[in-house]
Parts: structure tokens; sequence; C-alpha cells
């Protein structure tokens, strides 16, 4: 059996400050439910136009982490979603041609 020898990775191995401008980690803002901010906004599933705020293009609910709803309000608004798709007023997805 032939050992190989130790693979040098030479320029590779250079620290984090080395690395350049472009590998640093974007760190944005905290993200805020909207119905925790808005006490006046409620979620109801004949509100198709608050409820397609949620909702991609391909009818795919979005989730939390990226419209920043928290956990409650994020349960509340998937079943609204789901009532407003099963008596027709929401897409389940889109149709492709």
């Amino acid at each position: 059996m032939i050992q190989k020898p130790p693979v040098s990775r030479g320029s590779r191995e250079r620290s984090e400050d080395e690395r350049g401008p472009g590998r640093r980690r974007v760190v944005g803002r905290r993200k805020v439910c909207r119905f925790c901010a808005d006490k006046e906004l409620k979620i109801d599933y004949k509100d198709t136009r608050i409820l397609s705020g949620f909702i991609t293009e391909r009818g795919k609910i979005t989730p939390s982490r990226i419209t920043g709803n928290c956990a409650s309000h994020q349960r509340e608004l998937t079943t609204a979603i789901k009532r407003a798709r099963n008596i027709a007023l929401l897409p389940f997805s889109t149709a492709k041609i």
C-alpha cells in the first residue's frame, strides 16, 4: 500500500483577518412582529390583503425567520391562510403553463 504525502494548503492557510472585506458576515436588525407592534392589526382569514403579504408568488407560506413574526402570531397566520385557501379566497399554488 502506497501512502500519499500530506497535501500542503499553501496560501489557503490564512487567518480570518487576511480574508478581506468580502468575507465579513453581515449582521442585520432584529425583525419585529408586525402584529405585536401594531395592536389594532388583527389576523382574519377574510382579510386577503394582509394574508397575501405572507405568501410567496408560488403560494407558499413565508417562514417567521423571514417575516419576523413571533411564534404565536405565525401560528394564527398559518391557520388563517389555510382557512382562506379552503374557501378559495387564496390560491393553493400558481398554475404552471
